[in-house]
């Protein structure tokens, strides 16, 4: 029998969209300068338009900052209590954050929703930290940094993972959102005034240069992102915190149907898969039956899998890395999914006879494509994986798992799962805010 789902469309009015919005400094809106254009990825229409923040707003912002730093880091139990205000607001405003997400971010709303709670969560345990930083590990007086520049590339949850931290650990923060979905971030400090935290606090400047000197710089983003902005702004980058390189070590004893829960559960992001090459066949043939059934299309559809790019030009560069792949020699495979007319949609695509060597194997990838790549023992999957940003081991022995992971250098490895973020565990995010 077929059978499919039907259609189970969201409401966009949910969202509170707003025609336009300007950079939140010092507990309000404020004028802003020229306007930057801000797309629906879903039809690729102009749905709003957010100022950009010039060079007095900039200023403005971090002078802010600096007055509101004083008495915030100063006083311990009063963060705690307003940040875990403000993870109550991201949960009553979900539904509404959820929407944002996807009309700013192509974000499937059903999956952006878990992503908020787990930002609410990720809040909630900054909070508990808050008062008991001398405890954490980080000698017996812990002082903030001060007034932290942060430049994220991604949506809200990327934000969230950013800010959290840096206001537990009593810094004032201005941040300069992702161009191509800034909207989260503005209603993040909407969220925060709503909470009770002091004006100042949190400071979101669009299009903003950080030209006006900060105690230091936090950088959230893919490798050559954060090695731009390092160039590009004064003081010293605290964190350069990569996004990006997700490597997917499925060996020859691994449960299969699980590697590919884990595979499409990271869809999207950049990731490449290393597979044993006895079972590279039988992978490749579950991974296909299994894309083909995705759904594509309006991110406001609950029962949508995959929704658009968030921008023209990542779609773009997502396009001309798969026409470099079919020029050196891959092969590829495109799910017969059908996409909408419109949009910055792309179908997930699957590279088998990847080379290292091979582009799709080494840049940064901004869309559903999948490079595929084989190894013969667990030491060439090591090599062959490099230093990713994150890894993920498929495998049914303990003591294999255990082998790879001390030999990748990798930020964070999972065994037999993928993008499972422990919020409890905040030390190291912490670590990045405080000076001794």
């Amino acid at each position: 029998m077929n059978w499919d789902y039907g259609v189970a469309p969201g409401d966009a009015a949910v969202a509170k969209l707003k025609p336009a919005y300007s950079p939140f400094v010092d507990g309000r809106y404020v004028e802003g300068g020229d306007p930057l254009a801000v797309h629906n990825p879903t039809t690729g229409e102009r749905h709003a338009e957010v100022a950009a923040a010039c060079a007095a707003d900039v200023e403005h912002a971090v002078g802010a900052a600096r007055r509101a730093q004083v008495g915030w880091g100063t006083l311990p139990a009063r963060r705690a209590r307003l940040l875990f205000r403000l993870a109550q607001v991201v949960d009553d405003r979900r539904d509404e954050l959820a929407a944002l997400e996807a009309l700013d971010a192509g974000r499937p709303v059903r999956r952006a929703r878990d992503d908020l709670t787990a930002v609410a969560a990720h809040v909630r345990s900054c909070a508990g930290w808050a008062d008991k930083l001398e405890f954490a590990g980080f000698g017996p007086a812990p002082r903030p940094v001060g007034v932290l520049g942060v430049l994220v590339a991604g949506a809200l949850p990327a934000v969230a993972r950013r800010v959290a931290p840096a206001l537990a650990c009593g810094n004032a923060v201005v941040l300069v959102p992702d161009p191509d979905a800034p909207l989260g971030a503005l209603v993040l400090a909407e969220a925060a005034a709503e909470a009770g935290l002091p004006n100042g606090v949190l400071n979101v400047v669009p299009g903003g240069v950080l030209d006006v000197d900060v105690d230091a710089v936090a950088v959230t983003g893919p490798p050559a992102f954060c090695r731009a902005a390092a160039r590009l702004v004064p003081g010293r980058a605290v964190a350069r915190e990569t996004t990006g390189g997700l490597a997917q070590i499925v060996h020859d004893d691994a449960p299969l149907d699980q590697a590919i829960d884990g595979i499409v559960e990271a869809l999207g992001e950049d990731q490449r898969v290393l597979v044993a090459e006895s079972v590279a066949d039988e992978l490749g043939e579950l991974l296909r039956e299994r894309l083909a059934r995705l759904r594509v299309g309006d991110p406001l559809d609950h029962n949508t899998d995959l929704g658009p790019m968030s921008s023209v030009q990542r779609r773009d560069r997502a396009v001309a890395l798969a026409t470099a792949a079919d020029d050196e020699g891959a092969r590829r495979w495109t799910s017969p999914t059908r996409l909408p007319e419109h949009g910055w949609f792309l179908a997930p695509t699957v590279f088998i006879d990847v080379a290292p060597t091979m582009r799709v194997a080494r840049e940064e990838i901004p869309g559903p494509l999948l490079p595929v790549l084989t190894f013969r023992t667990p030491a060439e999957a090591v090599t062959t994986a490099g230093a990713p940003r994150a890894a993920a081991v498929w495998t049914d022995k303990g003591s294999r798992a255990l082998w790879t992971a001390q030999r990748l250098p990798a930020g964070i490895v999972w065994v037999n799962t993928v993008n499972r973020w422990e919020p409890a565990a905040p030390a190291a995010a912490l670590s990045d805010h405080l000076v001794f």
